[in-house]
């Protein structure tokens, strides 16, 4: 009898055992299938062209802007331009200058040939995660001919006095208009440490060296624009369109420095200012 009872209540006990491995089991393998459900890069705020125009200049460039979010962490984003199947003008270009990231802002300038040919075309914006996934966006851009030589003219209004002293925590300024005969594409506003010696073409959007006071290709009149441009020495980060810090290469430094201020048209013709000296004394 006792015998009995004893293999019952192992009988039970084996089989509550059981049934609690088989549940971890089951929330185990379920838990690991949730983790590798990642879910594929979302693309949002696409901009192509000046404007969101959705046009583009042979000899010129074509302007994207997007925001991305990727759980998958970014792989790598590619861009093709192509007009339909048999043409052989097509314009491709890859950036891995993303990966690992979970979140980017994408804003570059894709070069149009010279003798692309006019017409309308097919683009195709797609990012590829580090799990695998991938994300599309199409739409269509015309890409046009635009006959244009003359550059943006700079006119600044009010600006440093010459070799003009500023300590860690006062700002500084400049004001100006840019103007175009035809349509603006784009202003940079930079702060150059003299002693870096950087050519004047050499100073960019992405030029880690420089520090940005503005940077846009967004103009309520593309044939007109006002602006102001201030930092505050000692500041953290810079007013790029996505503001980075400032370190490295352009960390701020006692010494001499200069403002430059650069524009460009549709056509990609460009145009620079005077150099407007000051001396930051940290």
């Amino acid at each position: 009898m006792y015998n009995n009872l004893n293999f019952k209540i192992m009988n039970i006990k084996i089989r509550t055992l059981v049934f609690l491995i088989t549940a971890l089991s089951i929330v185990f393998f379920t838990s690991c299938e949730d983790d590798d459900n990642v879910s594929k890069p979302v693309i949002s705020e696409l901009e192509l062209g000046i404007g969101d125009s959705h046009v583009a200049y042979i000899g010129s460039d074509l302007h994207i802007n997007a925001e991305i979010v990727a759980e998958g962490k970014i792989n790598m984003i590619s861009v093709e331009i192509h007009m339909e199947e048999g043409d052989s003008d097509e314009i491709e270009a890859s950036y891995d200058e993303f990966a690992g990231l979970k979140n980017a802002t994408f804003h570059k300038h894709i070069d149009i040939p010279t003798g692309t040919t006019a017409g309308t075309y097919h683009f195709h914006f797609t990012v590829t995660d580090q799990e695998g996934n991938q994300t599309t966006i199409e739409d269509e851009i015309t890409i046009e001919e635009l006959i244009d030589e003359e550059a943006p003219v700079i006119s600044i209004s009010a600006a440093p006095e010459n070799g003009k002293a500023y300590a860690n925590g006062e700002t500084i300024t400049i004001s100006g208009t840019i103007t175009d005969n035809i349509s603006l594409a784009g202003m940079l506003v930079s702060l150059v440490y003299e002693a870096d010696n950087i050519a004047d073409a050499d100073v960019t959007g992405t030029n880690l060296s420089t520090i940005i006071m503005l940077h846009t290709h967004d103009f309520d009149n593309l044939k007109s624009h006002s602006f102001t441009a201030s930092i505050e020495v000692g500041a953290a980060n810079d007013n790029n369109m996505t503001p980075a810090a400032i370190e490295g290469d352009n960390v701020w430094k006692s010494g001499n420095y200069y403002i430059l201020v650069k524009s460009k048209d549709a056509k990609n013709n460009g145009s620079l200012s005077v150099r407007y000296p000051i001396v930051v004394s940290l």
